[in-house]
């Protein structure tokens, strides 16, 4: 395993290389992590696993500070699983050049999380791009947890560059919470209590394949998690996977939720 610590290291390590595989990451790496990372080994003849936590993906100072850090545990767990290469650029190797592509999100874009977090998607975006300039991929692994994130940077990095976006499924815990490094800041009972919250949701969604004026059931499902489990919850929402407008039916749909648990904000899809 090689450490690229700068871009001129990570331009060497990969000159001559092709087929690169590429798993952009926060660090505080999980068992989601782990699963982007096999997929890119088993479809890639190299892969690059990088650990940059973007101040400019935060519309909160305080969220960005108080991000999860665990660097040594992370370098100790892609050294086990054999990885390639692993680049831990500082913020002048990112930012050091103005990026020539425009970022503005669509009307229609202004949804869910882009809703709750202005700027949040422009700065994802925008170092996705700058991220894939950089290491200049075959192919990117991203988790759907992120559905919208997801969906937009494949739309920005596909047009703009030859590089593809790989979906991979969301990987969930023993009790069918969505592994995500944020949830290391959730106490054990808000851990309970968000394990709680996504086995109900999992099976709301089957009871509503066979029901009418899903929107109206969505609406009450929200208030009754709202009133169970004393959370705030900025969405719950069913829509379409492909363009990720309101839906009424459950075919190609998906239900979206994004909720706080003592200040620390969960997002999952089902």
């Amino acid at each position: 395993m090689k450490i690229l610590l700068n871009n001129i290291d990570l331009n060497e390590a990969l000159f001559g290389n092709s087929n690169i595989g590429f798993v952009p990451t926060m660090g505080s790496l999980h068992q989601g992590h782990t699963s982007l990372i096999r997929k890119s080994q088993k479809l890639s003849n190299k892969t690059v696993v990088s650990i940059f936590i973007n101040p400019k993906q935060f519309n909160n100072k305080k969220d960005y500070k108080k991000y999860p850090r665990n660097i040594k545990k992370d370098l100790k767990i892609l050294k086990r699983l054999k990885v390639d290469f692993v680049y831990l650029p500082k913020i002048k190797d990112i930012y050091k050049t103005k990026n020539k592509i425009k970022i503005k999100l669509n009307k229609q874009d202004k949804i869910l999380c882009a809703k709750y977090r202005k700027g949040h998607f422009e700065g994802v975006i925008d170092v996705m791009t700058r991220l894939t300039k950089i290491v200049n991929p075959s192919k990117i692994f991203m988790g759907e947890k992120d559905f919208q994130q997801l969906l937009l940077v494949k739309r920005y990095v596909e047009k703009n560059f030859k590089s593809k976006i790989i979906s991979c499924k969301t990987i969930r815990d023993k009790n069918k919470l969505a592994l995500s490094s944020r949830n290391t800041l959730l106490k054990k009972d808000d851990l309970i209590k968000a394990s709680k919250i996504a086995k109900s949701l999992i099976i709301f969604k089957k009871k509503l394949l066979d029901k009418k004026n899903l929107n109206n059931l969505i609406f009450m499902k929200k208030k009754e998690l709202q009133k169970k489990y004393d959370i705030n919850i900025d969405y719950l929402e069913l829509r379409n996977t492909k363009n990720l407008k309101l839906s009424n039916k459950i075919k190609n749909s998906k239900i979206f939720v994004a909720y706080f648990i003592n200040k620390v904000r969960l997002i999952d899809n089902f």
